[in-house]
């Protein structure tokens, strides 16, 4: 019996491992060889500025009310998740 050449697959796998396989193949002639993505500079900084003063900015523009029922809101959810039963929901 002829012995198969050698191959660049592996002997088993499964088939997302397969799937992975072939859309590498599939995809390396359309990539550049060795080239990173970049991100623009002007972008991130303009990203990381608005994530610096998210929370507080809009803290500032809440009245007391609506920060505490924003709390009690979360803190109710947070209860819910975890099984407990909040005694308070009747209100």
């Amino acid at each position: 019996m002829l012995k198969r050449s050698s191959s660049k697959r592996p002997a088993k796998s499964d088939s997302n491992v397969t799937a992975s396989n072939v859309v590498k193949r599939a995809t390396a002639a359309t990539d550049a060889p060795g080239a990173a993505p970049t991100k623009n500079p002007a972008a991130v900084a303009l990203g990381r500025l608005g994530g610096l003063k998210g929370g507080k900015a809009r803290a500032k523009a809440l009245s007391p009310d609506q920060r505490s029922e924003i709390a009690r809101s979360a803190a109710l959810a947070r209860w819910k998740k975890s099984g407990s039963k909040d005694t308070r929901d009747d209100r």
